[in-house]
């Protein structure tokens, strides 16, 4: 951080501005509970991004990930909000992959003009995935029954405490292959040229460090988010991390609503394992 003496002397009217990049960190499980800030959403990171895009002076924006994924309905509605607000400012946008950019956290990614990550980063995992369990033969062997009841034939899918239906398998995979053709859409949309390699390679879902995604074209470079902008824009750049504002009033309601609700606890708990076996899946 400089000093008070560098801060005043930039402020000298005489003196023209340090450039500025404002800093948004995607940081995270995307999707999951908006309540207290837990988990990447539109709703609670939409106040971040109008706040970065608002800074007067700006040369750029960069986004600073790490995200094992999560929601790709989450994914694409940030990638495309961040986009919107790039073209109605004219601002440029370089994504930073730290530790991961994976799945959904590369999804994030592709809403940068130019994507930059470490060597050792891990990204890609271009693919969607289910994962549940068979539950049937212990529900059978503690002497419980099952009973579902539902209007619709179609309303149960996939119950763990039954045995799988062929047919409920093939929608099931009907609905991931939408999902994975939305996902490749968009990866060729903001890539285009860029991309090294053949379909059957990019989007089978497997995971690579930051310089084999360099060689497949899914990202322009190596480096860290300090080294690159300060070569791009000069030392005397300013990178603030942009926050969403708050009030004292809803800091207070955050806190007594933690505390007043035995449950909140619980589920902090809960999503804190929930995101941290996301992230074991790529070592980290």
């Amino acid at each position: 951080m400089p000093d008070l003496r560098t801060r005043w002397r930039d402020r000298l009217p005489w003196r023209p501005r340090p450039p500025v990049v404002p800093v948004i960190r995607l940081t995270g499980v995307i999707g999951g509970p908006a309540l207290r800030g837990r988990g990447l959403t539109l709703q609670s990171l939409n106040p971040i991004l109008e706040r970065a895009f608002k800074v007067r002076n700006a040369k750029a924006i960069a986004l600073s990930i790490s995200s094992p994924g999560g929601s790709p309905v989450q994914s694409s509605l940030i990638t495309e909000r961040i986009r919107a607000l790039a073209a109605g400012k004219d601002l440029k946008v370089l994504a930073f992959v730290e530790d991961v950019g994976a799945s959904g956290g590369y999804w994030l990614a592709l809403a940068g003009d130019e994507i930059f990550a470490d060597a050792s980063s891990i990204v890609g995992s271009i693919g969607v995935i289910h994962a549940s369990f068979g539950l049937q033969e212990v529900i059978a062997r503690l002497g419980i029954e099952r009973r579902v009841h539902t209007a619709g034939e179609r309303k149960s899918l996939m119950d763990p405490f039954c045995p799988e239906d062929p047919d409920e398998v093939r929608r099931l995979n009907e609905l991931l292959h939408a999902i994975h053709q939305g996902f490749k859409s968009e990866v060729r949309a903001r890539r285009g040229e860029r991309l090294k390699g053949a379909d059957e390679e990019l989007f089978d879902g497997q995971i690579w460090t930051g310089r084999q995604a360099l060689e497949h074209g899914l990202i322009d470079g190596l480096g860290t988010m300090h080294t690159v902008l300060r070569e791009r824009y000069g030392d005397r750049v300013r990178l603030p991390v942009m926050k969403a504002p708050r009030s004292w009033l809803r800091r207070r309601l955050e806190v007594e609503t933690v505390q007043a609700w035995p449950g909140a606890l619980a589920d902090e708990i809960a999503f804190a394992l929930a995101e941290r076996a996301l992230f074991a899946r790529y070592g980290l």
